[in-house]
């Protein structure tokens, strides 16, 4: 009965020791553990994720609240531009608008050019079609050069992040390897924390990347409708200064 007793409590030590090994694992897989045991590789990854994260974010609500403004603004202020029978009005009506708002300052430009070509001698040269089309084209790729503003960013940390992630990943794998060539032997509590730091910044990585993509996207199909209305409300313009009627009006 004592000899029985005795290789029990033998085989159930071994047993003990390794479920409080796996415990101790599965702890250093959290991201306290990994933020704690970072080196400076695994600093500069994860502090340019958070780089990365932030300044997606800061374009994503900027470029959301520009482009929700100006397209609820436009039909408002182009329909209200063309109601206005006195030039003088309209001009003031355009300069009371607010300095982000595009067409507005499209108008302006075009008004501008108007006005300089009929009192210059050297600008009479040229047509007044061609030079009130000059300062559309002009405005017009001002104003939507503007709207996109950002997603240069969005676009570098959509393709890049997740590479960024990975390198993290690779990084922790390889100190994975190294505590196993330390230990002499694979174990749970000899890769986990590695290997888990590693899976962590792979989807931090994605994380970051996937808003930034979506966003993008989003704002790519915004601008281009933006872009359509800029390009019709410059049209208008010009056939209103070119032939003093509006093509389409009644």
């Amino acid at each position: 009965m004592l000899q029985d007793l005795i290789l029990t409590a033998t085989a159930a030590a071994p047993a003990a020791g390794g479920s409080s090994n796996n415990a101790e694992a599965l702890q250093q897989m959290g991201f306290s553990h990994m933020v704690q045991n970072f080196d400076v590789v695994g600093w500069v990854v994860f502090v340019t994720l958070i780089v990365m994260s932030i300044g997606s974010w800061w374009y994503t609500v900027v470029n959301a609240i520009n482009n929700n403004r100006i397209s609820s603004n436009a039909d408002r202020v182009v329909d209200t531009f063309w109601s206005i029978k006195n030039a003088k009005e309209a001009r003031q009506f355009l300069e009371e608008q607010k300095a982000s708002e595009p067409f507005s300052k499209i108008a302006l430009d075009s008004i501008e050019a108007a006005s300089h070509q009929e009192g210059n001698a050297l600008a009479q040269s040229l047509s007044k079609s061609e030079f009130v089309d000059r300062a559309l084209r002009q405005a017009v790729t001002r104003e939507s050069a503007n709207l996109e503003n950002g997603l240069t960013w969005l676009a570098t940390v959509g393709a890049t992040a997740p590479f960024v992630g990975l390198l993290g990943t690779v990084w922790g794998i390889y100190h994975a390897l190294i505590r196993i060539g330390a230990t002499g032997q694979a174990s749970i509590d000899a890769v986990a924390g590695p290997v888990g730091e590693a899976l962590i910044m792979t989807a931090f990585g994605l994380f970051v990347a996937i808003p930034a993509v979506l966003a993008y996207n989003a704002f790519n199909r915004s601008n281009r409708n933006i872009y359509s209305k800029f390009d019709t409300f410059a049209h208008d313009l010009h056939d209103y200064f070119a032939t003093g009627s509006r093509v389409g009006s009644k």
